[in-house]
């Protein structure tokens, strides 16, 4: 059986050391293009492929993304928010330009999903997706940051933890809702959805309802904010 070509079998064709068969075939920029290109051509013919799993072994990194979407329960018992199957398109694409695995994971709020996926190499960063009731939620973000995960979160801002969140403007949403109900001539307005701390994203967009209420002259009733599955 023939053997499997190595970085070695590249160098000696290319006249250069494996080092620099290793940077050109990352295509690092400490190596000219008309060596990388040449390396990469010799590479191909020899149908060789790099050893992931020993490269991510030697430099501490998977080159993986572990994205963590989180049981939110819909109509058609799928469990999972049809916002973040259309994110998850994006997402992809994003660490594919970007030279990373997505490795998607589905996950129990009441898991122990905070375990250290860096120690165990799995990945090199956390995505999360979706949480449930943020006040459990936080303890478990509190313990990320301890741990010194890598990891960024789709939510609201949470301005007591040094956290990067990236979501929408919900009061700023909430608020421009409400003024374009208010300048359709609506007067009662119901705002179905929590008004809390357990459920950050409609508690701001609450809040921007009720000061768009304020600015137009009409008092906030208690009585028109119903809870409702979010689902």
């Amino acid at each position: 059986m023939k053997e499997k070509s190595t970085s070695f079998d590249i160098a000696y064709r290319a006249g250069v050391s494996q080092s620099t068969v290793s940077r050109a075939l990352r295509n690092s920029p400490l190596v000219n293009e008309a060596t990388r290109e040449k390396i990469q051509a010799i590479a191909k013919e020899l149908n060789y492929k790099v050893d992931k799993n020993a490269s991510n072994l030697r430099s501490q990194q998977s080159d993986t993304i572990a994205l963590l979407l989180f049981e939110d329960p819909t109509n058609d018992d799928s469990a999972i928010n049809p916002f973040f199957l259309s994110m998850l398109g994006s997402i992809t694409r994003a660490c594919s330009q970007k030279g990373y695995d997505l490795l998607v994971s589905f996950q129990q709020a009441s898991d122990d999903w905070h375990a250290d996926f860096e120690d165990s190499n799995k990945a090199d960063g956390l995505i999360l997706l979706g949480y449930g009731d943020y006040v459990d939620y936080e303890e478990k973000l509190v313990k990320l940051l301890d741990q010194g995960t890598h990891f960024v979160r789709w939510g609201a801002e949470v301005k007591n933890l040094p956290l990067i969140s990236v979501g929408c403007d919900n009061y700023q949403g909430g608020k421009e809702m409400t003024e374009h109900l208010i300048k359709k001539g609506r007067k009662n307005l119901a705002f179905l959805g929590s008004a809390s701390t357990h459920a950050p994203e409609f508690f701001e967009r609450y809040k921007g309802h009720c000061e768009s209420l304020k600015a137009n002259g009409i008092a906030v009733n208690p009585l028109l904010q119903f809870n409702a599955l979010y689902t």
